[in-house]
């Protein structure tokens, strides 16, 4: 008796909690697709914005587009299978005139940053993998600056500014780092175009190539350690923000494509 009487109750239960997956369902597809809508959005003003500067964005992407295709036509055409290698041609094309896109905004957007106070920060807060970053552990009034990375390399001090005040500075902080970090390896880098500097745009793939010397613990043990360090740069601001600066969400979004 006492289970027949549960019943209408447990299918009511039953049928709230199944009307609740749903609309959590509904609303978790609506902000994805608001999501996707925001991400074509901007891919579409960096495209414009892109096109505008760079008269040969649209050649660039067209040839490789066509480029690929007729070598897929001629290959089809040997082979006897059109029908397989036209298609495959196409989206290989396609995919090379993102990657094209991809290249070029970003080269636009570090054109633009060169030589900005904070240029350096925001190149560093943008690298891929996991990276830990503090901008301006050390600086001056006149907004030079020196970074500090933490990763599977060690320690990375990364200077932005005059060199003649940067260079001391670059010094003195690693002198500071070495009381604390022991054996681990500190690698330092000035930005710039000089000899012996850093470009800007370089400066990723630099931090990229280097030797992975500790343990990702290791690396959780350094952050604990340094965060003791009190910070004594100068204020600056994040990053540069160039004309066209939001292309660098569309950079992180052809990626994840």
């Amino acid at each position: 008796m006492a289970d027949a009487t549960l019943r209408p109750a447990r299918r009511i239960l039953v049928g709230m909690a199944g009307k609740q997956d749903k609309a959590a369902a509904k609303e978790a597809a609506k902000v994805r697709r608001a999501a996707s809508r925001e991400r074509r959005k901007q891919i579409f003003e960096a495209f414009k914005m892109q096109r505008r500067e760079d008269k040969a964005l649209i050649p660039l992407m067209l040839g490789a587009i066509l480029g690929v295709t007729a070598i897929a036509v001629v290959l089809g055409l040997v082979f006897n299978a059109v029908w397989m290698f036209v298609p495959l041609g196409v989206a290989i094309g396609a995919l090379l005139a993102v990657i094209i896109f991809g290249r070029r905004v970003q080269s636009n957007v570090f054109r633009k940053a060169d030589g900005q106070p904070g240029a350096g920060a925001w190149a560093l807060e943008n690298l891929r993998g996991r990276w830990r970053v503090t901008p301006a552990v050390a600086g001056t009034t006149q907004l030079d600056a020196v970074h500090r990375v933490l990763g599977r390399p060690g320690v990375v001090l990364v200077a932005e500014g005059a060199p003649q005040r940067v260079k001391p500075l670059l010094a003195q902080e690693k002198k500071r780092i070495a009381r604390v970090v022991g054996e681990t390896p500190i690698y330092d880098f000035i930005i710039g175009t000089e000899q012996g500097q850093v470009p800007l745009k370089k400066l990723q793939s630099t931090l990229m190539k280097l030797p992975r010397n500790i343990t990702a613990a290791q690396v959780d043990a350094l952050e604990t350690r340094l965060s003791a360090l009190s910070s004594r740069g100068a204020a600056l601001p994040k990053g540069p923000m160039p004309q066209g600066a939001k292309m660098r969400n569309v950079q992180r979004t052809l990626r994840r494509r």
